[in-house]
């Protein structure tokens, strides 16, 4: 596994220092390197742990170094198409992604999770379940999830499951990652800025599936236009779910039930409002993805629905907060582009006060301001798009638009707005970039903002 090998790692953030601390212990000879000429070499050196011999640069990498180099992994964040990672890849430089170096030292068996919205829900469920089964020791849960596959990867081995949280920048620079089962959620329009076209975007989230035979599975949601394609050419044999259409073979919902259905064979498995304190249609189809996931690795029934009864939501997706003053405060500051953010506003049951704005991805808003449907009662917009939104807002008949300049700002203006039965959603259809270093420090102000308020 690149032992010996001299080997660049682009990035330093956590991704980057995990792919640094797996090649470290493979006996690879490791240059950790920055663009950011905001960074030194002793900064990167301070992210590392005690005893790493990484030579550490930032800012200009020299042409020497760049020259003696024999593999390049690629953070996640680092587009496959700069000019550094083309000049290397022209010279017949190996390049691989973070995912990709986790796989090389993997021992066990893995489930991959992609898809536009919905991944870090059915993960950490996915990751419940399997922990409830196979055992907490046996189970470890990475990727885009926040945990490092290169920190966990050389812990695995032949009896342990690996839940990865995939995201379509991990799924660029894969070559042998391999998961035995795999899922498709959804695919919509979303990071274009970085993919460029839509036929991009989806040919990643595909790739998940690249390596997989059909003695593998991949779940994949029926009602998307994408994945439901995709199941006729998938390499791997398809299971299908759907919230809107019954099916034959698959996981489908009637009414309040998950039903199972096998050649037309149909088993009951659970009442949504009973057995789940998750809210919304999108929670379901997580819910019925992780239960196919779960059986596609033999898990029993009874093992994934005492977890699924168990399981609340994932912190910042649609998350429940607290009511103040008669009104209900919901964070889904996960909700990072429309059509994750369509999902926080159908789980919406009153007059909602919406928070909406930040960086700009190159999306579209039109569907998501259709998606209103007269719950929400005021716009409050903030962030680099929030012109683009309100022109929008505007063009689709929705003119109840209010503006903040500061985050601050605007939760002060929802809490004046909100009057005793309303909502105040945090779900703003943009990532949190140039305002926020991630979407969790968003929704973790707006937790605490909401905590400080009197009841």
């Amino acid at each position: 596994m690149l032992e010996g090998k001299k080997c660049l790692v682009i990035g330093s953030g956590v991704s980057g220092i995990g792919a640094v601390v797996l090649l470290e212990k493979n006996h690879a000879d490791v240059v950790l390197y920055d663009s950011s000429d905001k960074l030194t070499g002793e900064d990167l050196k301070a992210k590392l742990p005690e005893g790493s011999r990484a030579a550490c640069i930032a800012g200009e990498l020299p042409e020497n170094v760049e020259l003696s180099i024999q593999a390049a992994v690629l953070s996640p964040g680092v587009p496959t198409d700069i000019p550094l990672v083309n000049r290397m890849r022209d010279r017949g430089v190996q390049i691989l992604g973070e995912i990709e170096l986790g796989f090389l030292a993997e021992q066990g068996r893995v489930i991959a999770i992609t898809g536009t919205n919905g991944k870090t829900t059915t993960t950490t469920l996915t990751g419940e379940i399997m922990k409830a089964y196979f055992g907490k020791d046996k189970t470890f849960v990475v990727g885009n999830i926040g945990n490092p596959y290169t920190l966990e990867a050389d812990k695995t081995s032949k009896d342990s499951v690996t839940v990865g949280e995939i995201s379509s920048f991990q799924l660029e620079t894969i070559h042998t990652f391999h998961p035995v089962v795999s899922a498709i959620l959804n695919i919509t329009p979303d990071h274009l800025n970085r993919h460029h076209t839509m036929e991009a975007y989806v040919a990643a989230k595909e790739a998940v599936a690249s390596q997989q035979t059909k003695a593998d599975i991949c779940v994949l949601n029926y009602d998307n236009d994408y994945t439901r394609d995709f199941a006729g050419r998938c390499p791997a044999t398809p299971v299908l779910f759907s919230s809107h259409q019954e099916l034959e073979n698959g996981y489908f919902l009637r009414g309040d039930k998950i039903i199972k259905s096998v050649n037309g064979e149909e088993h009951e498995l659970m009442d949504i409002h009973k057995d789940m304190n998750l809210v919304g249609l999108c929670n379901v189809e997580n819910v019925m993805a992780a239960i196919a996931i779960a059986e596609g690795m033999q898990v029993p029934m009874e093992t994934i629905l005492t977890v699924i009864r168990g399981f609340h939501a994932v912190e910042h997706r649609i998350e429940f907060v607290a009511t103040k003053g008669g009104v209900d405060y919901y964070n889904d500051s996960k909700g990072t582009n429309p059509d994750a953010a369509i999902q926080g506003i159908k789980a919406m049951s009153r007059p909602t006060v919406l928070i909406g704005g930040g960086y700009d991805k190159q999306s579209e808003y039109d569907e998501w301001i259709d998606s209103f449907d007269g719950k929400v009662k005021c716009l409050v917009l903030i962030g680099q798009t929030r012109e683009k939104i309100a022109e929008c807002a505007r063009k689709h008949g929705f003119d109840k638009i209010r503006f903040a300049d500061t985050y601050e700002e605007c939760l002060k203006l929802c809490t004046e707005l909100a009057e005793p039965g309303d909502a105040v959603l945090l779900s703003p259809a943009c990532a949190s970039w140039g305002m926020f270093p991630n979407y969790e420090v968003r929704g973790q102000l707006f937790k605490e903002y909401v905590r400080g308020l009197a009841d």
